[in-house]
């Protein structure tokens, strides 16, 4: 089973998004957990986008990336520049994997309801494609 860490500055939204949707996609071939670099607590919103897609992330906890760095894992995936930026040293083991998402419900000209609605799709794209890759089997699309 694979071991995968998602990380974001605040562990709320993109960070949280990516946990659902990895986890959902890879079934029991993955764990998968999440960490902010500075968390402020589950965005009610990222609850409510992923909700409307049919995942529950409601459970989730607003974690930091400390409490993750005397674990092995697979992949780190840092899903904000930010987090890339502060990212503590993991194991060698662990291949680090960058993808930026913009940061929902701070896009000029979008509302935060939109916002997220497009970073998720963004997010559950990439989830896909990550799991298909790294992982070896398709995800109905």
């Amino acid at each position: 089973m694979k071991r995968i860490l998602v990380l974001c500055t605040g562990n709320s939204a993109r960070s949280q998004m990516a946990e659902g949707y990895l986890q959902t996609f890879a079934g029991d071939r993955a764990e998968v957990f999440s960490a902010g670099v500075a968390p402020h607590g589950v965005n009610p919103l990222a609850i409510q986008v992923m909700a409307e897609d049919g995942i529950d992330i409601s459970h989730h906890t607003s974690n930091h990336v400390d409490e993750y760095t005397d674990k092995p894992f697979d992949y780190v995936i840092t899903v904000c520049d930010n987090a890339r930026e502060q990212c503590p040293i993991f194991p060698s083991s662990a291949e680090k994997i960058h993808h930026s998402f913009p940061d929902p419900g701070h896009q000029p000209g979008i509302n935060a309801l939109t916002s997220f609605r497009q970073v998720r799709d963004q997010i559950k794209a990439y989830s896909q494609e990550f799991v298909e890759n790294r992982l070896g089997e398709t995800i109905p699309h």
